[in-house]
């Protein structure tokens, strides 16, 4: 293949990830959750492995017809927003009022969000909680915590995402990547094994979530508090 074509083929794999929303969505409104978000878990390995690739085969010079930028950030509020929080809504963790001003939360803060162009910091990390709303909807439907602690969850990663408190990026945050790639990776198995097994409270994969997720989530506040040893 010639490097246009690989730019090309990279495109191609980021817009996969409307399928696998798609077909999360159809799921959900089966009330399959399980199936739902082995899904979102596939979408969520696309989107770790088409930015690498993205930068490797430079698709901005190479296949500059197509917007691998915007593609992605429609993708991602499919599959981080819009589909937890219509999952969240209609599986009844949230009854009554509780569910409306959760949807209506995550997706209004969540759009916002994903056109601030100050979403970045220099070190390629988030400013503020970069929407991720699957991770945390994934561990929800986990660990089924009341309804009041569901709500202030979501209350309080929606302020977040406008605090000035770093988040890291997994792959492009270049401190602590030793530890914070192997955490995503773990979080993407667990995630994917607790759906697999129907979301069994005996499953072991409940605590790789939490641990997980509480690493992804405190990791670039603690960078924050902690200066870099060459500092």
């Amino acid at each position: 293949m010639t490097l246009p074509q690989r730019a090309l083929a990279v495109h191609l794999l980021t817009a996969s990830g409307a399928v696998f929303a798609m077909l999360a969505l159809l799921a959900a409104a089966q009330g399959k959750w399980s199936v739902m978000f082995l899904w979102l878990v596939v979408a969520f390995a696309v989107d770790g492995i088409d930015g690498p690739l993205a930068r490797k085969y430079d698709v901005k010079t190479n296949a500059p017809r197509f917007d691998g930028v915007l593609l992605d950030l429609i993708i991602d509020y499919l599959t981080y927003v819009f589909i937890p929080a219509f999952a969240l809504f209609q599986s009844g963790l949230l009854p009554g009022w509780t569910g409306w001003a959760a949807i209506i939360t995550i997706t209004f803060t969540s759009a916002m969000y994903f056109a601030d162009s100050r979403m970045k910091t220099t070190d390629k990390s988030f400013q503020g909680f970069p929407g991720c709303w699957n991770m945390a909807v994934v561990v929800l439907f986990a660990i089924k915590p009341g309804f009041w602690v569901i709500l202030a969850l979501v209350a309080a990663l929606a302020v977040a995402m406008f605090l000035p408190l770093k988040f890291v990026h997994p792959v492009r945050t270049r401190r602590w990547r030793a530890v914070s790639l192997p955490m995503a990776l773990v979080w993407t198995l667990c995630a994917a094994w607790a759906a697999w097994v129907d979301f069994d409270p005996a499953s072991w994969a409940h605590w790789g979530l939490v641990a997980s997720s509480a690493y992804l989530l405190l990791a670039g506040i603690a960078q924050q508090v902690i200066p870099p040893r060459d500092a």
